[in-house]
Parts: structure tokens; sequence; C-alpha cells
């Protein structure tokens, strides 16, 4: 079943220890879209300005990923972000932001995405998110991405989104902060409470916990050796997960672990370079490997 999804398209700034990158492609839908097409069509509802360059779209053309949801705005200028990380690369200073086009109205979602069944509000106002969830009210499954700034500034807007979808996931820390306890377990179960019957939480180099009405479900991140770029982690996360869950069309307790584990390895996959080098080329055999490898990890007697 075709996949949809809807966030921010961009052109990134990035810094770490490995090095740095200038007008690079990213955005939430980027990263979402090429991990999510590995396993399922994939359509996608954007707005960038008349200063964006085409040809940076090339990876999501040879993954076959649907763009006739994407806007190119005249007088309008693309979204840009300038990160830094260092250290433990846990989380990243945002030496500069320009909303540009994304402060402006939302794009339209084409008649012809109206019937995708599989849909992901990928981080924006908890106010747009809505109002997309509600056009969406006979999709199999919703789920929505947030941050800090929504929880702490729009949180009656956030509860309103969280009432409409079917799941959400979000980082340790925005749990934390949504809910009013460290405990993870009891942030989900808090969560669920608001709406969402499925919760996702992402804890980084530690991995990942999902709460659903029946399973408690824990699994360590993949060990990369090699991180170059956290940028676009739990947005690739997000989308191997969703995309597996519309390749399998059911959304019982093996189908969500199966893909919270092809999560992990996206997320793994696209630490190791800058931007979208390394998921855009990521083949089904290296995916299969950490597969294996991270299903090696968790088995015991």
């Amino acid at each position: 079943m075709s996949l949809l999804v809807t966030g921010s398209i961009g052109i990134d700034t990035v810094e770490t220890p490995a090095g740095r990158v200038d007008g690079v492609l990213g955005g939430s839908t980027i990263y979402f879209s090429l991990a999510a097409a590995a396993y399922s069509a994939v359509r996608i509802v954007g707005v960038v300005g008349e200063d964006f360059d085409m040809g940076l779209l090339e990876p999501l053309a040879a993954r076959k990923i649907d763009t006739g949801g994407l806007e190119v705005r005249a007088g309008s200028k693309t979204f840009r972000w300038h990160g830094r990380y260092a250290g433990a690369m846990d989380a990243a200073d945002t030496v500069e932001v320009d909303l540009n086009v994304l402060a402006e109205q939302s794009p339209p979602i084409p008649d012809d995405y109206l019937d995708s069944q599989y849909v992901f509000l990928a981080n924006t106002h908890p106010a747009l998110q809505l109002e997309i969830a509600q056009r969406f009210s006979n999709a199999k499954l919703i789920f929505c991405d947030t941050m800090n700034l929504w929880i702490e500034n729009e949180p009656e807007a956030l509860r309103r989104t969280l009432g409409a979808v079917h799941g959400l996931v979000l980082n340790e820390g925005e749990a934390a902060l949504l809910t009013g306890t460290p405990h993870l377990v009891e942030a989900a179960e808090k969560i669920r409470k608001l709406g969402p019957k499925y919760v996702v939480i992402k804890k980084g180099s530690n991995g990942s916990l999902f709460l659903s009405d029946d399973d408690l479900f824990a699994l360590p991140a993949y060990p990369t050796k090699r991180i170059v770029d956290p940028t676009g982690c739990g947005d690739s996360f997000a989308g191997a997960m969703m995309g597996y869950l519309a390749k399998v069309g059911t959304l019982d307790r093996d189908a969500f672990r199966a893909a919270i584990a092809r999560g992990t390895v996206a997320g793994s996959i696209v630490l190791e370079s800058f931007s979208v080098e390394a998921s855009a080329t990521a083949t089904q055999a290296e995916i299969d490997r950490r597969l294996g490898v991270l299903k090696d990890m968790v088995s015991f007697e």
C-alpha cells in the first residue's frame, strides 16, 4: 500500500567531528522517504522555494519515490538549516535556521494521494498536522512526530493532534517533557492516554521502546562503528518502520517488532555519511546483513 509523508525539505549545512558539508539535501521528508522506499511505494507532500536545485532530488528518483506532491513555490526561498554536532553527537546545536517557505502556507495534497492508507506527519506545527490528519480519516495508520517547541508552546494544539492520530514517535527527552516523567514506560503509558494507540520512544545510542495494547518491546541500537553525521536518524527510523508496516499490511505485535528492527537498521545506516549518501545507496543485502546482526544480538535462551 502507498505511504504518504509530509514534512520539511531543505538545504543543510552540517558540522561534525568528521568534517563539514554545505548546501546538502536535508529535511524530514527526504530522510523518511529514502528509508521507507526500501519497503513500500512512497508519496511525498512538501514545498520548496524557487531557489531549490531540483537535481538534488536524484536520489529520490532513483528509488522511484513519487514527488507529485512537491510544490515549487514562486517568490519563496527553501528552508535552510545549519547545525553543529560535538562530543558524542547526541544532539545538534542549531547555528542558524531560515524557515523561509516553511513559515508560509502548507502545500496542497493532490487528490490522487487521498487514498493513502499509511500516513506520516513529520515534525511541524501540530495544528497543521491535525489539518492533514483530518483529511485522512479513513487511513489505516497515521503516525506523527513532534518536538520540544510544540510541547512547550502549543500544548493544547498538540493534544488535539494526538487525539486524531494512531501513533506517536518521539525521543526520550520529548517524552519526559510531554508527560512530566523521566521513566519511559510510564511516559509511554501516559502518552497512550492522550490518544495514540502506538508509542515509539527513540533513545538514540540506547535503542528504542515501543508500547501498544498488547506489547512492550525494547530494542538496542545497532552497533555502528563509524559515526559521521546523525542528522536524519530519527526520520530514517520512522521511514523504515512505516515503510515495512505498509508493506506487510498488518499492525499486530510481530509486525511492529519487525518494523522497529528495520527502523533501527535504517538509523544506523544514515549515521555513516553526511546528508543522504549512505541511505540513498544502501543495498537490500546490507540491510539484511544488519538485521541479522541485530537479531543475533538480542537472541538468548
